[in-house]
């Protein structure tokens, strides 16, 4: 069991490594003239046609067993598919990438006081709390990186803070969901009711820049990597740790992504990496093993 364990950490530190490269690919679109919405949108109906094509293939179910499951799913697909990108997204516009990189990765704070306020069961200790408040504390170093200035823009801080809500409330309602269904069903829901609710926007704001992407192999390498790694790939190996590590485990990943982050800018862009880097990943990294090793032993 301990060795399977280990394994599941292992997919939930990959999965937030690849959620912390894609950044990359994201600004390249961005940069290509494409808005939040239209990456979203075809990154997600990209991952929801091989989806759909593998459950066909496979036979699976196509519908919740009631509609009150349906609305579970349609829930899943609004708060951890559109509502959640449109903010995250949108705060880039407003604010710093620093603070919606710093208010995102918090994340895990909020995901476990809304879980723990709804179950008991799942309250975090006193040894937990310090861990998750320890890694808190490295995303933030991490982050801001020796450089201390915070500019508050209330309306993208705002948003910022609506997308991690956002990701608080996916994790807590897949606490129910994932007892009744399992991942590839769940995934393809979310992708669904994601690309169903974004509709009204485009009615708005109608384009999907799709003729963009076309024109440079290069763009179409990086939205083929957003919509079959990043999102197909990567939703269902995230969906299934979450079910075998808990939501609070295995949220406290997205800690690291800013971690990545910092990696990949060094790597791919040659930024420095600092002291104040190496001892915001030291406090990520013992936080982490703090919150998971009580947590093991409960």
């Amino acid at each position: 069991m301990t060795n399977y364990r280990f394994f599941y950490h292992i997919v939930a530190l990959l999965v937030a490594s690849i959620w912390g490269s894609t950044f990359i690919s994201t600004k390249l679109l961005l940069l290509a003239g494409m808005t939040a919405a239209q990456i979203f949108v075809l990154r997600f109906a990209i991952a929801y046609v091989l989806l759909l094509v593998y459950s066909i293939y496979k036979r699976g179910r196509l519908f919740a067993a009631s509609w009150r499951h349906e609305l579970l799913m349609m829930a899943l697909g609004v708060v951890g598919g559109s509502l959640y990108f449109l903010t995250e997204n949108s705060a880039m516009n407003y604010t710093t990438t620093t603070n919606t990189s710093i208010i995102v990765s918090l994340c895990p704070l909020f995901a476990s006081a809304l879980i723990g306020a709804v179950y008991k069961s799942q309250r975090l200790n006193r040894v937990q709390t310090l861990g998750t408040v320890m890694a808190a504390a490295g995303v933030v170093v991490v982050v801001m990186n020796g450089r201390f200035v915070l500019h508050l823009s209330p309306l993208g801080d705002a948003l910022a803070f609506m997308a991690c809500l956002c990701w608080a409330v996916y994790s807590l309602l897949m606490i129910p969901a994932t007892k009744r269904y399992n991942t590839l069903f769940i995934t393809r829901k979310v992708f669904f009711y994601g690309l169903v609710s974004m509709i009204p926007y485009f009615m708005v704001y109608p384009g999907l820049g799709v003729d963009i992407v076309l024109s440079q192999p290069k763009l179409l390498a990086n939205l083929l990597f957003l919509g079959c790694i990043a999102s197909m790939a990567c939703f269902l190996a995230w969906n299934w740790v979450l079910k075998k590590l808990g939501a609070l485990i295995c949220t406290n990943y997205v800690y690291f992504n800013p971690v990545v982050t910092v990696i990949f800018a060094w790597a791919i862009l040659s930024e420095q990496i600092t002291l104040y880097f190496v001892l915001g990943t030291a406090f990520i990294l013992t936080g982490m093993y703090l919150a998971e090793k009580h947590h093991s032993h409960q």
